[in-house]
C-alpha cells in the first residue's frame, strides 16, 4: 500500500501536519512516496490564488487558523515567518535527490518545514538545504549533484499532480481515493485501516 504525498517544503500546513503522516503510514504498513509540487505553477493550473492575491479576510482568517491548528497541535509556529515566501525549488530539488539516495526524507522534509515555520530559516539558501541534508544522514552534495534532475522531476511532479486531481497541499492520495489537508489525516487513517 502507498500513500502518494503532494507537498510543498513551503506550505505551513505541511509544517502543521507534523509526523502524523508518517505515524499512520507506520502503523498501516504503508509507504510513502514524497513528490514536491511548485505550488504557484499548481495553485495557476487548478483555480487557485497565491497567498498575496487572495481577499484580505482570507488572509486574516488564514493567521486565526494558523495559529489554533499550531496551539491544538504544540508546534511552534512564525505566524510571519522572516523568509517567506521564498523560492520552494531548490528545497524540492534536495528532497528529490534525498529521496532517490534513499533514507530518512520524512524527516528531511519536516526538517525544511520546521526551518521555514519555526526557526526563520531561508530554504531557498545552499547552506541551509545543505545543512539540512547533513543532519538527516545525506550527502550535503545532492543540493548540486541532483540539481537538473530534480529540475525535471519537479516538473514532471506539477504535471502528475494536476492528474491527479491535486489542487492544494497537503494532498494525499491512496489509490483513487483523495485527502486534501492535514485536518484529513483522520479520514486517511480510517480509510488505511478499512483496507486491511
Amino acid at each position: 500500500m502507498q500513500i502518494d504525498y503532494y507537498f510543498s517544503p513551503l506550505s505551513p500546513w505541511c509544517y502543521l501536519a507534523g509526523t502524523r503522516l508518517e505515524d499512520l503510514a507506520g502503523r498501516h504498513g504503508a509507504g510513502v512516496r514524497y513528490i514536491p509540487v511548485d505550488p504557484s505553477a499548481l495553485f495557476a493550473r487548478t483555480g487557485g490564488k497565491m497567498l498575496a492575491e487572495r481577499h484580505p479576510s482570507r488572509q486574516d482568517y488564514r493567521l486565526q487558523d494558523l495559529r489554533r491548528t499550531a496551539a491544538r497541535e504544540n508546534l511552534p509556529l512564525a505566524l510571519h515567518p522572516a523568509h517567506f515566501p521564498t523560492n520552494p525549488a531548490p528545497a524540492s530539488y534536495a528532497i528529490i535527490a534525498a529521496a532517490k539516495a534513499g533514507g530518512d526524507v520524512g524527516g528531511l522534509v519536516q526538517s525544511f518545514l520546521r526551518a521555514c515555520w519555526a526557526e526563520e530559516r531561508n530554504i531557498a539558501e545552499d547552506e541551509v538545504i545543505r545543512d539540512l541534508l547533513a543532519r538527516h544522514g545525506f550527502d550535503p552534495g545532492l543540493a548540486d549533484k541532483g540539481l537538473w534532475t530534480g529540475a525535471e522531476i519537479y516538473e514532471r511532479n506539477l504535471e502528475q499532480a494536476v492528474n491527479a486531481g491535486v489542487f492544494g497541499f497537503p494532498f494525499y492520495i491512496v489509490g483513487e481515493e483523495k485527502f486534501w489537508g492535514q485536518d484529513r489525516l483522520a479520514d486517511l487513517e480510517q480509510y488505511l485501516s478499512g483496507m486491511k
